[in-house]
């Protein structure tokens, strides 16, 4: 058996699942760990809300309580380590240190550890999450209106993250990767190839969205907020091309895009911390167009 643990919002999710989906694709026996949102106390709670329930055609099954501890043998109760070293019982977790680990495939027996966003894993997978992941009704009007319009334009999602971003660590961790430059090149990039293309604006940010993106084909989608806020994934998803913030929430837009001739633009680094090599990158995430904080195609 495979435990994958599940944490974050929607965007980190969906890469739990998917992970659970692929693993199931190759014959085995999978559970989601759902401890941090129904059972944790403490630092161990996740203060996010569980959206993969909300989703249509997502089903998955979750590890019992036993199975947990069966995988998590971590106690360090004198009684426990003693009966650990008798036993020979050991905790199992695999946690994430790369971003592509392939070997996980390989694995049984374990408790994974991570949030497995790497589009190599997925990439045989995307039509059939494509048609498995679908968004609960809006009563907002206004959102099936604007993917009716979307139906007819050459709609382009645009993604501004900023307000949590400026909470993590004062903005040091995520702050200066989606720079007004990356924003001009993907803007640019996609003007050059798409024609009359029709900009729709989302942001945690409606106020600085609305300063720093106006014209006659931008958008602002300032609607959907708090548990409607899965809708302003929906709709980057109706969009025929995407361009991404460093967030897993406007990857996951893009990726449920079904647009064949799509057009998916991403930052080239998704944090500050460590190095990052280009060509690894373009490596684990084949079909997409990176640019840098300077503003220059990475080729």
């Amino acid at each position: 058996m495979v435990i994958i643990h599940v944490m974050g919002g929607l965007g980190n999710q969906l890469y739990q699942y998917a992970l659970y989906e692929k693993l199931k694709f190759l014959g085995k026996e999978v559970r989601l760990d759902l401890y941090a949102y129904r059972d944790a106390q403490g630092e161990e709670k996740e203060w996010r809300e569980l959206e993969l329930d909300r989703l249509e055609g997502v089903r998955y099954e979750i590890c019992t309580a036993g199975e947990r501890c069966r995988f998590l043998d971590n106690s360090m109760r004198f009684a426990d380590r003693v009966r650990r070293r008798l036993t020979g019982r050991r905790d199992r977790t695999v946690r994430e240190y790369a971003e592509y680990m392939p070997e996980i495939f390989e694995m049984d027996d374990v408790y994974l550890y991570g949030v497995w966003g790497c589009e190599r894993y997925y990439t045989d997978m995307i039509p059939m999450l494509q048609k498995k992941i679908r968004f609960p009704g809006s009563t907002d009007l206004r959102n099936q209106r604007t993917i009716e319009a979307m139906a007819h334009e050459n709609a382009v999602s645009i993604h501004i993250r900023r307000k949590d971003y400026l909470t993590v660590a004062d903005g040091k961790r995520y702050m200066g990767i989606c720079t007004e430059e990356y924003y001009d090149c993907a803007i640019k990039y996609i003007s050059e190839r798409v024609e009359n293309p029709v900009f729709y604006i989302f942001s945690d940010d409606p106020a600085y969205a609305a300063a720093h993106f106006s014209g006659r084909n931008m958008h602002l989608v300032d609607w959907n907020t708090g548990r409607d806020s899965l809708h302003d994934m929906e709709l980057m998803s109706h969009c025929r091309h995407n361009i991404c913030a460093n967030s897993t929430f406007s990857i996951w837009g893009a990726r449920l895009n079904s647009n064949h001739d799509k057009l998916m633009l991403r930052p080239l680094r998704h944090d500050n911390y460590g190095a990052v090599d280009a060509q690894t990158v373009q490596e684990n995430w084949p079909g997409w167009i990176l640019i840098d904080a300077a503003g220059k195609i990475v080729a």
